[in-house]
C-alpha cells in the first residue's frame, strides 16, 4: 500500500512524498527527469516487508515546493532539501537509492554529509567528477549529452508542451514498461509545469560546451569536495543512449569504497524496466548494514 504525505522542511520548502512499509530500517528514494516520487511506487512496495520506504518529488516537481527562479536549482539548495529530509525521517538513513539527477544530488550529499547516510546506491547517474572529465574529453559523451543544451533554452518548456509533449515520450525510448496507466501519470506529472525541472539543468554547470565553452573549461572540482567515503553501490544500465558506460572509468579514485553492478541489457530506466533487481540490490544492502 502506498500512502501519500507533505515533508514540510525547516528552511520551508515542502516535498510531496509517497512512502510504503514500516519499522526502524529506512530507505530513502530520489528520482531523476523527468520523473516524480511515483517512479519508486513498484519497488517501494516490494521494499515494503523489510523497511519503511520514501520517496519524495524533489524541489520544483508535482506537489513539491517550485520556486521559479533559476538560482533556486543550485546544488547547494538541492542538496540541504535532501539532508532536511533525512534529518526529518531519522538520521541516518540506512541506504540512499538515487537515479538520474537524484543521483547527482546523493553524490553531493554523500561528499558533504556522509553521516547522513548508511549506505549508498546510484543508479545511471555520473559522478560529478568523471561527468566533467568525459564532458570536456570524450566526444561521445558530449553528444549524447547535446539534448541538455536544448532543455536549457528559454522556450524548452513550450517546446515540450506541443502536441502531448511529443518531444517528451522519446526520452524513455522503447519502453515497453509504459502502461496505459502510468502514462497518464506522466502526462499529469508534466502538465504540471516543466519549469522547476528545467531549471536543474539551467542552474548546473555540468553540461556539453555553449558556444563560448567558457564554464565547463573553468570548472573545477577538487578531490576533496567530490570525494565520497560512503559504502557505495552502483548499479549501471549499459544501454543507457544519454550516459555511456565511460563514466564509471576511474569512478574508485573519488569513491574508494565502490562496488559495481553491470547490467548488459538494461537502459537508464532500468527502475522501470527491472523493479525487481532493483529491489533485490537494496534489500542486498540492508542486510549488510544489518549484519554489522
Amino acid at each position: 500500500m502506498i500512502r501519500s504525505f507533505d515533508l514540510t522542511l525547516p528552511h520551508g520548502v515542502s516535498l510531496a512524498c509517497r512512502a510504503a512499509g514500516a519499522g526502524r530500517t529506512r530507505v530513502l528514494l530520489l528520482h531523476g527527469f523527468p520523473e516524480a516520487a511515483f517512479a519508486w511506487d513498484e519497488v517501494m512496495q516490494r521494499l515494503a516487508p523489510q523497511a519503511a520506504c520514501v520517496a519524495p518529488s524533489l524541489r520544483g516537481y508535482p506537489g513539491s515546493t517550485a520556486p521559479v527562479e533559476v538560482s533556486a536549482y543550485r546544488a547547494r539548495h538541492l542538496i540541504a532539501d535532501v539532508a532536511a529530509a533525512i534529518e526529518a525521517l531519522g538520521a541516518p538513513i540506512d541506504v540512499l537509492v538515487a537515479h538520474d539527477w537524484g543521483g547527482a544530488l546523493a553524490w553531493g550529499l554523500a561528499a558533504q554529509r556522509p553521516e547522513l547516510i548508511r549506505r549508498l546506491l546510484i543508479i545511471n547517474s555520473p559522478h560529478p567528477a568523471t561527468f566533467l572529465r568525459e564532458l570536456r574529453d570524450n566526444p561521445a559523451q558530449q553528444v549524447a549529452s547535446a539534448y541538455m543544451n536544448f532543455l536549457c533554452r528559454p522556450d524548452a518548456e513550450a517546446l515540450l508542451a506541443e502536441r502531448d509533449h511529443a518531444r517528451l515520450w522519446p526520452f524513455f525510448g522503447a519502453a515497453s514498461w509504459l502502461t496505459p496507466a502510468l502514462r497518464e501519470r506522466y502526462r499529469a506529472a508534466w502538465g504540471e509545469g516543466l519549469t522547476g525541472p528545467l531549471n536543474y539543468y539551467r542552474a548546473s554547470p555540468l553540461k556539453p560546451a555553449d558556444a563560448s565553452g567558457d564554464a565547463l573549461q573553468t570548472l573545477v572540482l577538487p578531490d576533496e569536495a567530490v570525494s565520497v567515503t560512503v559504502p557505495t553501490t552502483v548499479l549501471w544500465g549499459e544501454r543507457d543512449r544519454a550516459l555511456l558506460p565511460g563514466l564509471l572509468d576511474g569512478l574508485e579514485r573519488w569513491v574508494p569504497a565502490l562496488r559495481v553492478v553491470r547490467v548488459p541489457e538494461a537502459s537508464h530506466w532500468i527502475v522501470h524496466e527491472q523493479p525487481a533487481l532493483v529491489a533485490e540490490v537494496v534489500g542486498s544492502l540492508l542486510s549488510e548494514q544489518t549484519e554489522q
